[in-house]
């Protein structure tokens, strides 16, 4: 493009919409990485992003009141989904009962080296949200009833996380993201297996077919 600046404006736009939209999250996430230099096919796919919330213009985001107050994460990763960099995508939602309160779409700092790190970096960044939920749950004076439960589909990640033996073949993994570990041994959090099928981070780290979608 001669002028990048309404491509801009318009993911701008965008950027701002999807804090109460998750279902853009990804699209939005995808179309800010070409900022600096768009092309014709980036604009068009901003305008499509467009066409559809103007097709769902009435759909939103529906708070329920709870009885009990519980955190579930739902985290996932796509690994070396970057054509250009190899780097992962990590994608993580956070439920407040059953009201879905945060999510993210970010893309990893560095390059992983199997789909089990990246998986593993991703919930070490949902767990990191959702303790911080927790602080200002706690500073408004409510408290959670259970720990928080995070739902994963890759089970290397999962045993990665509860195994107190720390093998040469995931050392290279920074030992910052191992919090989770401690966080597990003080209860305040329990990580489970979900299938694939039922990961709802699904959307927030590749596009996905419009029947799941």
């Amino acid at each position: 493009l001669d002028d990048p600046s309404l491509y801009r404006q318009m993911v701008g736009s965008l950027q701002y919409l999807s804090f109460t939209r998750p279902d853009i999250q990804f699209a939005v996430n995808m179309a800010s990485q070409f900022l600096h230099q768009p092309w014709l096919v980036h604009l068009q796919a901003v305008k499509r992003i467009f066409r559809f919330l103007k097709g769902t213009h009435s759909h939103g985001l529906q708070l329920c009141k709870q009885s009990s107050v519980s955190l579930t994460i739902f985290s996932n990763s796509d690994w070396a989904g970057c054509a250009a960099t190899c780097r992962s995508t990590s994608g993580f939602c956070i439920f407040l009962g059953s009201n879905l309160i945060s999510w993210s779409t970010k893309k990893q700092p560095t390059v992983s080296r199997s789909s089990t790190e990246a998986e593993y970096r991703a919930l070490a960044v949902a767990t990191a949200e959702a303790k911080w939920i927790q602080f200002i749950l706690r500073d408004l004076g409510i408290y959670l009833c259970t720990p928080i439960l995070a739902k994963c589909d890759n089970i290397g990640a999962i045993h990665l996380a509860h195994n107190p033996v720390f093998h040469s073949r995931s050392k290279h993994v920074a030992l910052d993201y191992h919090f989770i570990r401690e966080k597990i041994n003080q209860g305040d959090l329990t990580v489970s297996h979900v299938p694939t099928s039922q990961q709802l981070a699904d959307i927030f780290t590749k596009a996905v077919s419009a029947a799941k979608f």
